[in-house]
């Protein structure tokens, strides 16, 4: 048997503890940076930022190299999928060609933490004679970037968590939540509404559920419906055919009540003749109902306004159509 050596075992728990302090301190420096940069926002520089971006009638077109290349992606798609059209492009390729991407109408955000990166200063001569504003963010307020743009937004003048001072860490994630903010304020000026995110996410459960109207999802077939004057004994049979936890109560095709599980429950405990009873002395009136027409989201409000999980859905002639029952989404 393995004999455990306790200078080795103190060793690893005191490596996981050092870990885990460095976690936390990484987390505090962070925080830290993001609480300094909001303390010192230079409201003149970034209401001229942001001026920019609302009026633009082109793309909001952002470059960035190495890390700031891939943050600078992530703000891209932030503001593209928030009502502001905008996209990523790569400084090399754009000084080797993809400069034709760029029309007059676009405002550039360039991100350089030194504001000295030359990939992206040889970017800033073509697209002075395009006429194109420049939006700089970066650390450094008198670096060459800054000097040349018409508007800078800074980054938190801290270290980076790297232990090394080398890494960018602390300096990226600033760099994200810089384009957060701008993203946010653009989406609160333009008024931009959960619809508005849906029409640009439609493959995703919030588009599917924002975009989808009940007629798209509801059940039309087999549906578990019975005469006012049915024994239970064939409502039973029914419901346990249809399996979905109810049964839809009518009088001459015209919906007069339902019969849920929980209907059941009350009148097995009421009445020992439970089978010779007829439907109409067990449903509930007045079922509440819903529209083909409507948005799926409007019904699912509705379904946790009354603690319900389904609705019976009527067509423009008041007639039965289909059911539909709550979706469960996070």
């Amino acid at each position: 048997m393995k004999t455990l050596d306790i200078n080795q075992y103190y060793t690893e728990a005191e490596t996981h503890v050092t870990a885990l302090e460095s976690v936390i301190t990484t987390f505090k420096q962070q925080s830290q940076a993001l609480a300094l940069m909001a303390g010192e926002v230079d409201c003149a520089q970034y209401n001229k930022a942001l001026d920019y971006m609302l009026t633009c009638k082109g793309h909001i077109i952002i470059c960035g190299m190495g890390k700031s290349g891939h943050v600078g992606r992530k703000i891209a798609a932030t503001l593209a999928s928030t009502g502001t059209p905008s996209f990523f492009l790569h400084p090399s390729e754009a000084f080797h060609g993809d400069l034709g991407m760029i029309t007059s109408d676009d405002v550039i955000i360039l991100i350089s933490n030194s504001g000295e990166t030359d990939e992206v200063l040889q970017l800033i001569p073509s697209l002075k004679s395009f006429g194109n504003r420049i939006i700089a963010v970066t650390g450094k307020i008198n670096s060459t970037l800054s000097s040349n743009a018409d508007a800078t937004l800074l980054l938190a003048q801290t270290a980076e968590s790297c232990p090394n001072n080398l890494a960018p860490t602390t300096s990226t994630t600033a760099t994200i939540a810089l384009g957060d903010a701008l993203a946010v304020a653009l989406m609160n000026e333009r008024k931009f509404q959960p619809n508005d995110f849906a029409r640009f996410h439609p493959g995703g459960s919030l588009g599917r559920r924002l975009l989808t109207r009940v007629e798209d999802v509801m059940a039309k077939d087999q549906l578990p419906i019975v005469d006012i004057n049915d024994p239970m004994s064939s409502v039973v049979m029914v419901m346990n055919q249809s399996r979905k936890g109810l049964a839809i109560v009518t009088e001459r095709r015209t919906l007069i009540g339902i019969i849920t599980d929980g209907d059941l429950r009350r009148a097995l405990a009421k009445e020992q003749s439970f089978t010779r009873l007829k439907a109409r002395e067990v449903m509930s009136g007045a079922p509440k109902v819903c529209y083909q027409s409507e948005m799926l989201t409007n019904a699912e409000a509705a379904m946790r306004k009354h603690a319900i999980s389904s609705l019976v859905v009527l067509n423009d002639s008041e007639q039965i159509c289909g059911l539909i029952q709550l979706i469960h989404t996070q």
